[in-house]
């Protein structure tokens, strides 16, 4: 069965910054699987994988646009202690996270990570720390299913014997 929107793929992957910087990678024991199409996974690697199939060895340079987006330095922000609420000012620390609201689109909620603190001034980024980069995927297919009605109604791959949610 070849990879197509809604078919449950089995991978084997190994990711790293097109620099060459080590991100992530699948164990050994235990590959990444997930509801193709989806938006389970990020668009690049999606696109890059409809049609595969089982045994396929697939190597795929995503650029930001198809993977965390560009940077946006609108979403750097420095913001006073005093913004945030008194019971939250001892969980201020870098790689703390939140949501608020997006600072140019009205009605959107983003999520925000503290990077650094200067006295009264909380330095914090709405980007994902991929953000801007282009990334450079191994990839080696497990398997390839079709999903089950129960995985498509809820739009993500269940374990063995069903859901556990």
């Amino acid at each position: 069965m070849k990879i197509a929107k809604n078919s449950v793929v089995s991978m084997h992957y190994k990711v790293a910054t097109a620099e060459g910087e080590h991100i992530d990678a699948s164990a050994p024991d235990s590959p990444l699987v997930f509801l193709a199409g989806t938006g389970n996974v990020i668009l690049g690697l999606d696109k890059a994988l409809i049609g595969k199939q089982a045994g396929d060895k697939v190597d795929a340079v995503i650029p930001p646009a198809e993977a965390y987006g560009d940077h946006d330095p609108e979403l750097d922000l420095v913001v006073s202690k005093g913004a945030f609420p008194k019971d939250a000012h001892q969980q201020l620390a870098p790689g703390f996270r939140f949501r608020a609201d997006h600072p140019k689109q009205e009605g959107a909620v983003t999520m925000f990570t503290v990077h650094k603190i200067d006295g009264d001034e909380v330095f914090v980024s709405g980007n994902h720390e991929l953000a801007g980069k282009t990334l450079s995927f191994q990839v080696e297919i497990v398997s390839v299913r079709a999903a089950t009605h129960e995985e498509l109604s809820h739009g993500h791959v269940h374990g063995e014997g069903g859901h556990h949610h």
